[in-house]
């Protein structure tokens, strides 16, 4: 699928889930059921993985729900409330699996603790000294609600433990949720059992939502004081000895073969259950392994939650367009008639790119299989040749970028050696319409200069009013005429003017994200700015044509000094990153000075022993060093595993590098 494409598609899902957010959690009064609310999530969560470009503050990867309600008190969560990736097949199970192996560093047996994925409300209880203190909502992963009377109403969930065991400080994490039998009395009043039960936790009068059936399942914890206990089904065993009500179907299994037929099994069973369920998690059992596997940015490595199958449905192609994107992707969209795919109303399918239409030979008119599932787009599976017109015609992808007519081109890939599938626009800069539009969507996005009020739409508005055409626009807007627009009063004109003044003081990291240079995402900015310090030294090695220095950046590679290059190479976009930053407070980036590796560098060469690349080079991240990919005189140490390069270990000798084995590295973190 091109790039334009799915940068529009994927803007859309991400604005349509922020609706459903903000109607769910914080006006309580939602519109879809939560299958659809966790499908469009599932769209957003699959894009991202397929095209790294794609980047929201807003997204459900970044923000674990929605900012809470600011009719309840908000809690910082003392662990974070994350949500699971997910897996929607039998090649992401296996890719789950590898990812472990990959980032331990050898292939081990893995036990998993398997329980029920229920459609509920995720909250978490703190006890100190065997009293209930509190209780939270998830809310956006780092602050919850505090909604412990609402809470304390349901009866499975115990006041006061006075078991010896029982920690003496735990946050008990859990799913809230209402039967099927019990839906029935209150379908009146919500879209879905989900649904009702968040509504009836966020009542601000406990004694209504005593009066709603509300259940409690728990099956993990956050926080907890002197942790002692090895693995996940050992702590299911202490809640049930502490009694809390765990899920009946919980298992243990040795394998993803065991993973699978059990998955199967359960599918068809589901819906003989009294709850609803939308999948299973599977988590690493041993507690050990978990805290070494740790987190990603919004999930932990060592949990999946397998979802159950997709939906699909038949309809007709009525047209195929093409979007561009930020990076100039093209990507074709199918214009179908209208068909409901799991209780939700489809009218558009990603076809993906050319080569996607090439191999299935879809052709407007088609009758076509649709299906909603980790696509997170709905998609084409196939056509039905036998109901096509005979004179229906091959589609001809465009040579030319359909916003400004420059030529479209396959990249060549060098590490495949393929053309890329994805034809893009050869237009670098803001002269081309679509990509200048969104390119302004990206740099006002939440992750990136996080302007609020000024959204998809309100840009696309700007723009056809000719009040944008560049970043630095937005800080030169009219106001006055601004105000005169419809659906614009002075408060809105005040918020905007606000947001926009407090974005002008941003990180450098954020700020070179917010750009939106090809292949430099949230990470590679950190890495960009963690290596310049600050904007001067970063315009310096630009104006000096140093990039290549960059290549000392462990995580950076040609492809991304070439994209560097091909972007500065453009007089246009290096005059706005020029009056961009004299216009903005760039702060330099902030580094840890209390690690004990700081100001060191380091260099891996030859395999580590029980340690992957990656957890060693967080380790040194976490203690204030950083990692380089290249020998030069800037690096400290080179550590060397087993079979190290003989090169890089002569050119550390003629340089006076301190060379150090594994261990002796760990010994200078104690």
């Amino acid at each position: 699928m091109k790039d334009n494409e799915i940068k529009l598609y994927y803007k859309k899902k991400i604005d349509e889930i922020n609706k459903h957010n903000k109607l769910y959690f914080e006006n309580s009064s939602p519109e879809i059921s939560d299958k659809e609310y966790d499908e469009i999530k599932k769209k957003i969560l699959d894009l991202e993985k397929k095209y790294s470009f794609l980047k929201s503050a807003l997204s459900p990867s970044n923000s674990l729900g929605y900012e809470p309600s600011k009719n309840f008190v908000k809690s910082k969560h003392r662990v974070k409330m994350l949500s699971l990736s997910n897996a929607f097949d039998i090649e992401d199970l296996k890719n789950f699996e590898k990812r472990i192996f990959n980032y331990l560093n050898k292939k081990i047996q893995i036990e998993y603790s398997v329980e029920p994925k229920i459609d509920g409300i995720s909250a978490s209880l703190t006890y100190k000294n065997g009293l209930l203190v509190k209780g939270t909502s998830r809310g956006d992963g780092t602050l919850g609600e505090v909604i412990t009377e609402n809470l304390k109403t349901i009866n499975d969930i115990p006041h006061r433990i006075s078991n010896k065991d029982f920690p003496k400080d735990i946050d008990i994490r859990g799913e809230v949720f209402i039967t099927k039998n019990d839906f029935k009395k209150l379908k009146n009043d919500f879209a879905n059992p989900r649904n009702a039960a968040s509504g009836t936790l966020r009542q601000k009068n406990p004694s209504e939502t005593k009066k709603i059936p509300l259940n409690f399942i728990a099956y993990t914890y956050g926080y907890i004081a002197n942790d002692k206990i090895n693995k996940q089904s050992d702590f299911l065993s202490l809640l049930k000895k502490w009694g809390f009500k765990i899920n009946e179907h919980n298992k243990i299994l040795k394998n993803l073969s065991d993973l699978i037929n059990f998955h199967k099994k359960f599918e068809n069973n589901r819906f003989d259950l009294e709850y609803d369920v939308d999948g299973l998690v599977y988590k690493v059992n041993s507690l050990e392994l978990q805290k070494r596997l740790g987190f990603t940015a919004n999930s932990p490595r060592w949990a999946i939650a397998h979802k159950f199958s997709a939906d699909s449905a038949y309809s007709k192609i009525t047209d195929i367009s093409i979007q561009v994107g930020r990076t100039g992707a093209l990507t074709p969209v199918a214009r179908i008639k209208p068909v409901n795919i799991g209780g939700v109303v489809v009218s558009n399918a990603t076809l993906h790119n050319e080569d996607e239409i090439i191999r299935k030979d879809i052709r407007i008119g088609d009758t076509v299989k649709i299906e909603r599932a980790g696509d997170v787009i709905p998609h084409v599976i196939l056509v039905d040749f036998k109901k096509r017109d005979k004179k229906s015609k091959k589609f001809l992808f465009p040579d030319a970028c359909p916003s400004c007519g420059s030529e479209t081109i396959k990249e060549f890939n060098r590490v495949t050696k393929k053309y890329d599938a994805v034809r893009r626009c050869t237009n670098e800069g803001y002269d081309c319409e679509k990509i200048a539009i969104e390119k302004i969507k990206h740099f006002i996005s939440k992750e990136a200069m996080n302007i609020d009020g000024l959204g998809k739409k309100v840009v696309e508005n700007f723009w056809d009013l000719n009040l944008i055409r560049l970043p630095q626009d937005i800080y030169s807007l009219d106001y006055d005429k601004i105000s005169n627009l419809d659906g614009w009063g002075d408060l809105s004109v005040s918020n905007l003017k606000y947001s926009i003044d407090q974005s002008k003081n941003v990180s450098f990291d954020r700020f070179l994200y917010a750009i939106g240079i090809r292949h430099i995402g949230i990470e590679n900015a950190r890495l960009l700015a963690e290596y310049a310090k600050s904007i001067k030294n970063f315009m310096s090695f630009i104006s000096e044509k140093k990039l290549n220095e960059f290549l000392n950046i462990d995580g950076i590679g040609d492809t991304q000094i070439n994209s560097l290059k091909k972007f500065f190479n453009n007089k246009l976009n290096y005059s706005v990153i020029k009056k961009l930053s004299s216009i903005l407070n760039i702060s330099d980036l902030k580094i840890n000075k209390k690690g004990k590796l700081l100001n060191n560098t380091f260099m891996f060469t030859g395999k580590l022993s029980d340690m992957s690349r990656a957890e060693a080079k967080s380790l040194i991240e976490k203690n204030s060093g950083s990692v380089v990919s290249s020998v030069n005189k800037k690096l400290n140490y080179l550590i060397i595993g087993e079979k190290p390069t003989n090169r890089k270990v002569e050119q550390a000798k003629e340089l006076g590098i301190k060379i150090i084995t594994h261990k002796e590295w760990l010994s200078l973190l104690d």
